[in-house]
């Protein structure tokens, strides 16, 4: 099996939907991953995401699940800090994202929440939630997570191409813990940029897959439809 994640294009948050140029990203993204084929098409229940999605299920001529546990309200309100200067994700604010990178959360490795320092905070909820949704999502694709391992068994060994169009900070706990990567580590050395494609391959080794990830956040369609390759709008490539 082959793992599209697409985070959504260039949005406004409120109202919840894409821009001008987000509509843009999404019918570049979709004439890619039509090259490609897509077997299924899920989005988060955003408008943002769906509206990213609608493209490529239009050009497919496939229908568009909607899951819930992806929709980035909820982990808004589960791995984000509140400062002075308003609520920012945990990776975000200058405090926390120290803490994050400290050797005494590190050495707590998967159970880093369990750190003092975050006691007031709903991280261990948020990270718990994604866990538990994202394994039932996979076993349902045929993929059983053996959690800590970085492995899966092969219940159901396919070839189907999956597609899932949902967020940033949703994300990068849904990748780190698909990979088995401490929610620390990757949101603070990975990211994703609007309409971004991660592809990962789940290839079946005697029954096992090690899901490996072969393209992270790729945004070659934008450059080949001309639009403006920043990152999330404030860093030109």
């Amino acid at each position: 099996m082959l793992f599209f994640y697409v985070r959504h294009g260039d949005p406004t948050y409120n109202p919840d939907e894409l821009t001008p140029l987000g509509h843009r990203q999404a019918e570049a993204v979709a004439k890619r991953l039509s090259l490609y084929g897509i077997d299924k098409i899920y989005s988060s229940t955003s408008n943002r995401a769906y509206q990213t999605a609608v493209p490529t299920a239009e050009i497919l001529k496939k229908d568009i699940e909607k899951l819930d546990f992806c929709n980035e309200g909820h982990a808004w309100r589960e791995l984000t800090v509140v400062t002075e200067n308003g609520r920012k994700w945990a990776f975000q604010d200058e405090d926390t994202r120290k803490l994050l990178l400290s050797p005494e959360v590190l050495a707590l490795h998967d159970k880093w929440y369990t750190h003092p320092g975050f006691k007031e905070n709903n991280f261990e909820v948020g990270l718990k939630r994604v866990a538990k949704e994202s394994d039932q999502f996979f076993k349902n694709l045929g993929y059983e997570h053996i959690e800590g391992t970085g492995t899966y068994k092969v219940l159901n060994d396919n070839n189907d191409r999956v597609a899932l169009f949902a967020h940033q900070g949703f994300g990068l706990a849904f990748l780190s813990h698909i990979l088995d990567i401490p929610y620390p580590v990757f949101s603070m050395h990975f990211d994703t940029t609007h309409s971004g494609v991660t592809v990962i391959e789940f290839k079946n080794e005697d029954g096992i897959s090690v899901p490996k990830i072969l393209t992270l956040s790729n945004d070659s369609h934008i450059y080949k439809d001309g639009l403006p390759t920043n990152y999330c709008n404030y860093l030109r490539f």
